[in-house]
């Protein structure tokens, strides 16, 4: 599995966003350290915000099928196109929960480019218990 199988699989199950309030699409797609791979797009609710991000809802089913670690994370998300999605601050810390030194979190961005980061450049000096 490469990379190109995580972004065309982020942007399959971005099309089943439920965004009824934001209108803002996000799908997320991981490959866990078994080489499964997992995907998720945001849930909103009338509750809002109390919805669930895309990045959660893959991190959920690769714990739920015995997965411990994130080797890459593919986040592709915006309102009609594709725009720059970097991740919440919870779901930063979420796939920190997760992460290695190696872990990549890789952004689709307009025109099918992407853009790779550590888990570190996104979340320096994070919290850990």
């Amino acid at each position: 599995m490469d990379e190109q199988d995580l972004i065309d699989a982020a942007l399959a199950v971005r099309r089943n966003a439920y965004a009824r309030y934001s209108n803002y699409r996000v799908g997320a797609a991981l490959l866990d350290e078994r080489g499964k791979m997992f995907a998720g797009c945001n849930v909103e609710n009338a509750a809002y915000p109390e919805g669930t991000c895309a990045e959660a809802n893959a991190i959920a089913a690769m714990i739920a099928d015995g997965g411990k670690t994130i080797q890459t994370i593919v986040i592709a998300g915006g309102h009609d196109d594709i725009e720059d999605c970097t991740p919440c601050g919870g779901c930063r810390q979420k796939i920190n929960e997760f992460a290695t030194p190696e872990t990549r979190v890789v952004l689709l961005r307009p025109g099918g480019h992407t853009r790779s980061f550590p888990i570190d450049a996104l979340l320096p000096r994070s919290f850990h218990l």
